[in-house]
């Protein structure tokens, strides 16, 4: 693959991660001016058409269906079509949480089963030892757990909805929902930063173009 076709494919892969995210962001910050209360409800539906459109690319145009996306896709439509029809939005707080853990604990239960989910989602884009793609798995696993927490954090301590009091964990905070909203952005930012951070062990472990042509170079034997 050209690097021009790599670049373009990064890009759009990128598109469809964090298109949906902005959308739910922008329309409920436009929306808060607008339709106050219901600002969530029409972001909420929004994001549920982002992610679709996001999967329709995938399928249509990339000829695949990236398994997160998947996985993201079946929660988002499932937790937000209950938050629109229930007009309740205590299922769009949590959806975050759901999905954190659940790629969290696919990656650790992949183990159990003599599996590296991460390698077979990622192998394509780097070649890397074993021990290598467990490391990677395992910071990963880690961090969705920590996007988990921060997620059930922020929307614990929101004070003008329909979060009880009681679900606090620290009494003396509180803060509206655009923080939960507008958090996102935060929880995003951190994630490339993660990202990024993980590049390094990657491109050392990278194989040399010219231990790749040794390699190819390397007669069968019989």
């Amino acid at each position: 693959m050209s690097q021009v076709k790599k670049t373009a494919g990064q890009g759009a892969q990128l598109l469809t991660d964090v298109g949906p995210v902005i959308a739910f962001i922008l329309v409920y910050n436009v929306g808060r001016n607008f339709a106050g209360d219901q600002a969530i409800y029409w972001a909420t539906g929004v994001f549920m058409v982002g992610v679709a459109m996001a999967l329709g690319y995938a399928a249509i145009v990339q000829k695949r269906f990236p398994p997160m996306l998947v996985v993201s896709a079946v929660i988002v439509m499932s937790f937000g079509g209950m938050t629109i029809y229930l007009q309740d939005p205590i299922f769009v707080y949590i959806k975050p949480t759901i999905i954190n853990l659940l790629y969290s604990f696919a990656i650790l239960g992949s183990f159990a089963f003599g599996f590296n989910v991460w390698k077979a989602l990622f192998g394509s884009v780097f070649t890397l030892p074993d021990r290598v793609w467990w490391i990677l798995a395992v910071r990963w696993a880690l961090f969705f757990q920590i996007l988990a927490l921060i997620n059930e954090f922020l929307w614990r301590h929101i004070n003008d909805s329909v979060v009880v009091e009681s679900a606090r964990w620290f009494p003396q905070l509180a803060w509206s929902e655009s923080v939960w909203a507008n958090g996102k952005l935060g929880i995003m930012a951190l994630t490339f930063v993660f990202a990024l951070a993980n590049i390094p062990i990657a491109l050392k472990h990278q194989p040399d173009d010219d231990d790749l042509n040794a390699d190819d170079a390397t007669p069968d034997k019989a």
